[in-house]
């Protein structure tokens, strides 16, 4: 059974057709993407390719009759760019940042790899077909934890750079840093799991949501010319896109909540 995936895919359509046009009027790759190495032959022209498939991505999201095979290729487009962070991993597993690097993409894949599951239209008896229906969307959502936490943990690891993008006006901006990892990290729990995992995805949800509005929104409207806040509010969105549409695919009553 296909649930109704609004509101997630049309917030998922805003951050495809966002970075796609960013891509195209810089000629660039959107920083979550990076790096991609100056040697790769014609790479701005890939960058410009990326660009037009992502937009063209989330106008196919758009329409019911082109939504299946939207939803295929962006699963694989997804899939291949949480491939390229790998190398980074394996080559500085000590290193916070490059499991931060990667739970980013592979969060956003989950967010897809949903889309994927319920959307695709995948036969039983493909290949892929496993990836796919109520298995797939829990393997989706065994992903969506797991990549919660090192994101998590980035904000403790780099409280004090974390701390720089908390709003002025807040008091104690340290305390929030780590406040937000360690929420971030009973999220990713309590979906893996399965301890409230209703309330942790939507609670992971509404924060990278709020971090979007109040961190990357004023920085926009500071600078609205300068291509940094555009990508990186675009990027925060489509990663809160990914939250939200794997929250909403969760069952009404599981194990962890079924005496609520």
């Amino acid at each position: 059974m296909n649930k109704n995936q609004q509101p997630a895919l049309c917030f998922f359509v805003v951050g495809l057709i966002g970075l796609g046009v960013i891509a195209l009027v810089v000629g660039g790759f959107a920083m979550v993407w990076q790096p991609v190495p100056d040697w790769v032959p014609a790479r701005q022209a890939i960058a410009y390719g990326t660009g037009v498939l992502m937009v063209l991505l989330g106008i196919g999201l758009s329409f019911r009759p082109t939504q299946a095979w939207s939803v295929r290729v962006l699963f694989v487009y997804l899939f291949l760019w949480a491939l390229l962070k790998v190398p980074g991993v394996v080559v500085a597993p000590g290193i916070e940042a490059t499991w931060l690097g990667l739970g980013e993409l592979t969060l956003l894949l989950s967010g897809g790899w949903t889309l994927f599951a319920r959307l695709g239209n995948v036969a039983n008896e493909s290949p892929l077909g496993f990836l796919t229906g109520e298995r797939g969307v829990r393997l989706a959502r065994i992903l969506f934890a797991v990549s919660v936490v090192p994101i998590g943990l980035a904000h403790i690891f780099y409280a004090k750079e974390t701390a720089d993008f908390v709003p002025q006006w807040l008091p104690y901006r340290t305390g929030w840093a780590y406040l937000t990892g360690a929420g971030q990290i009973a999220s990713g729990l309590g979906v893996l799991f399965n301890v409230l995992p209703r309330i942790a995805a939507w609670a992971e949800a509404g924060q990278i949501t709020l971090y979007t509005l109040l961190v990357w929104g004023p920085a926009v409207v500071a600078a609205p010319k300068t291509r940094l806040p555009w990508t990186a509010f675009f990027i925060s969105w489509i990663i809160a896109a990914a939250a939200w549409t794997v929250a909403q695919n969760l069952p009404p009553r599981s194990a962890g909540d079924s005496g609520h």
